[in-house]
């Protein structure tokens, strides 16, 4: 008779943690923020000298083309670009 006490007292004190796990990690679940949007697509240009391929909106626009860098665009189109 005993046993089975303590077989029962230790079933309900397994019990009651078990529940209190499921909720804690309920309240975890519902106290994080929603993750960000993903991001939209860049449009991808290439450089006109050495081909590296990089955002529009981080591109240097040049009288033919786009490059990736000041240096690139004078090395094609002259210093006067």
């Amino acid at each position: 008779m005993k046993y089975l006490l303590v077989l029962a007292v230790v079933g309900v004190a397994f019990w009651i943690w078990r529940n209190n796990r499921r909720a804690e990690a309920a309240d975890r679940a519902v106290q994080r923020p929603p993750s960000p949007p993903p991001a939209k697509p860049v449009t991808m240009v290439a450089c006109r000298v050495c081909g590296t391929h990089l955002p529009q909106n981080e591109a240097v626009p040049g009288n033919q083309g786009v490059y990736c860098s000041a240096e690139h665009r004078q090395r094609l189109e002259g210093p006067s670009a």
